[in-house]
């Protein structure tokens, strides 16, 4: 007798479940442990690599710089005034939110959102070491805890690429920024369609 199969929606749900408990795991040894082997860049090398100004660096928190697992720059092309309200998605240990704060000044406001309420308190943490104000709330990006057109600016470094439901994470953006708002985003795409092995394997998802 053969195994009955699984629906489609309930595999893909599994996965994600799967996805996000990696997701979590992965991420916070990074902050717990900076010196750690991983499988992708991280900590002061990856940001000197990816252009981070040094004086930011050496300014920022230790742990903050020693915790970066991103991909890029977002702040290349963010061009942040004093006084706008900017969204960190998937705020991390706070790195990119306290660059952001620094930018905005003591007039504006940095809200970080991330899946884990332990990066959260860890990235105000770092943000209070630094001086700085960062206010972060646990949460999917897939449904941003912010109201309607309450953001200037949207900054993410190598975190859409980790959401099985892209459109919607997109949707999100667009639904929270104010009418011309601006969105400065670093991420890991594919040019070409990855075969299902990858796609069902959750490590290579937070690689």
């Amino acid at each position: 007798m053969s195994e009955p199969m699984i629906p489609a929606a309930d595999a893909q749900a599994s996965l994600e479940a799967a996805l996000k408990g990696e997701i979590l795991r992965m991420y916070e040894e990074v902050a717990e442990q900076p010196n750690g082997d991983f499988h992708f860049f991280h900590g002061r090398a990856a940001a000197e690599l990816f252009d981070y100004d040094p004086e930011l660096l050496d300014r920022a928190p230790p742990s903050a710089v020693a915790s970066f697992a991103g991909v890029g720059n977002p702040h290349l092309r963010s061009e942040l005034k004093p006084g706008e309200t900017v969204l960190d998605l998937g705020s991390g240990a706070g790195l990119d939110g306290i660059i952001a704060s620094w930018q905005v000044g003591p007039t504006g406001t940095v809200i970080g959102v991330d899946l884990n309420p332990a990066m959260c308190m860890r990235a105000k943490a770092n943000a209070g070491a630094s001086g700085t104000q960062l206010e972060c709330r646990e949460g999917r990006m897939e449904d941003l805890p912010l109201d309607d057109e309450s953001v200037d600016v949207v900054i993410s470094n190598g975190v859409i690429n980790l959401s099985f439901q892209k459109r919607k994470v997109v949707r999100e953006l667009f639904r929270v920024l104010k009418p011309g708002g601006r969105i400065a985003v670093t991420d890991i795409v594919s040019a070409k369609q990855l075969s299902q092995s990858i796609v069902n394997d959750p490590k290579l998802w937070a690689s």
